[in-house]
């Protein structure tokens, strides 16, 4: 694939994305967060499982940071559940 052809891919899922989330009711955020959450640990999994199996430092460094990234969407993605199900308590 070429170079033009992955940033109009990312044009296009961009676009679908931003349609199909703002067409979600705010009642199922919370649920759908959650099961974003499950997604993005799959994610950590496969960064650790590449990062692990990476025999070139710099692709050692590239699987570090996308391990960090995916874990900083974790965390926040919980955080994020978390307030909004405490809005729900009386």
């Amino acid at each position: 694939m070429t170079v033009f052809s992955l940033i109009v891919m990312f044009i296009i899922a961009t676009i679908v994305g931003y349609k199909v989330i703002s067409d979600v009711p705010s009642l199922l955020h919370t649920p759908l967060m959650s099961g974003t959450n499950a997604l993005s640990g799959v994610t950590v999994l496969g960064a650790l499982t590449v990062t692990a199996l990476a025999s070139v430092t710099g692709y050692r460094l590239l699987g570090a940071v996308a391990v960090i990234l995916a874990m900083v969407n974790v965390v926040g993605g919980f955080l994020v559940t978390h307030r909004m199900l405490r809005m729900f308590r009386k």
